[in-house]
């Protein structure tokens, strides 16, 4: 297991550009840091992450993982998420490879395929989880580094080498996160459905009651089964989703009250008191920041794995 590791992260150097997410080819990229970082919080889109050198750690709610070299994430909904590099330098840097799961190709295979009898299917699995990764979910890596060199052959190989991956994430240790993105009638799919409205809604007053026919579940059932797969409540979801799209406009140069009233907030007061506590300094200050590190909107609202 080691010496494919190794290799594949051998392969990855000629394409780190540290502190960048490097997009390798559609839904493929490469993330690397060569030091440790600050929490960032931001949202996860559904993805399969595989660390080759150094370590993260990622606070979804209030669960705490880790992963370092030889594991993998992978997330089946839109996760809120404090994350930050934990080992990382010059000489070893942080070295991470990202997949997004994209919803219509991993329901095709999850049709085609059943689910695997070496591993248990958990119905009431969460969201998200962090396995160690098994060689058939690194050896597609290496073979997609050697189609870079081979551009002509891209469009032929590359949507292979992505079916394949994610036809081991079905029948691997990571199954019953990953089937549950597809099973219209699993507890996932309906907590996807609350997620979309939210998304699609954040300025709303949200009625707990109406996403919870919405998604076609009882009020209990949504708190239980939403926390369970995002680690928080439908309410500190909306929250998170406000508070991240009102940074993004304060980055843009939104006044800090426009901001506030644009999100939803009816307090401006309100809005800064709960900005500072999640991001750690007042909006106006917080951007100011922000702008004279260039960074851009990806990077605050979609930091790679």
């Amino acid at each position: 297991m080691q010496t494919i590791i190794e290799k594949v992260r051998d392969q990855a150097q000629k394409h780190l550009d540290p502190g960048k997410s490097v997009s390798l080819l559609p839904r493929f990229s490469l993330f690397s840091s060569t030091a440790s970082t600050c929490p960032i919080q931001a949202l996860y889109e559904p993805m399969f992450c595989l660390v080759l050198q150094g370590a993260k750690e990622v606070l979804i709610g209030e669960q705490l993982l880790r992963y370092d070299i030889g594991a993998c994430f992978v997330g089946s909904v839109e996760l809120p998420v404090s994350t930050r590099i934990l080992e990382a330098t010059q000489d070893q840097p942080y070295i991470a490879l990202t997949l997004t799961l994209d919803l219509d190709k991993v329901a095709t295979l999850a049709a085609a395929f059943p689910p695997s009898p070496r591993y248990p299917v958990d119905c009431n699995a969460p969201g998200f989880g962090v396995k160690p990764v098994t060689p058939e979910l690194i050896e597609p890596w290496s073979r997609l580094f050697n189609l870079l060199e081979s551009p002509e052959d891209i469009p032929a190989l590359a949507p292979m080498i992505e079916r394949e991956l994610l036809y081991r994430l079905l029948t691997g240790p990571h199954q019953s996160i990953v089937r549950q993105l597809v099973g219209n009638d699993s507890r996932i799919a309906q907590v996807r459905r609350a997620i979309n409205w939210i998304r699609s809604n954040y300025v709303e007053r949200l009625s707990v009651n109406a996403l919870a026919e919405h998604a076609g579940m009882s009020q209990a059932s949504l708190h239980r089964h939403f926390r369970s797969a995002t680690g928080i409540t439908p309410l500190q979801y909306q929250k998170r989703l406000r508070l991240q799209e009102a940074r993004l406009k304060l980055l843009g140069g939104a006044e800090v009250s426009k901001a506030a009233y644009t999100v939803g907030y009816e307090s401006p007061s309100q809005f800064s008191r709960e900005y500072t506590r999640l991001f750690g300094q007042a909006p106006s200050v917080d951007a100011q920041r922000l702008r004279s590190q260039g960074a851009s909107a990806e990077q605050i609202s979609t930091p790679p794995c």
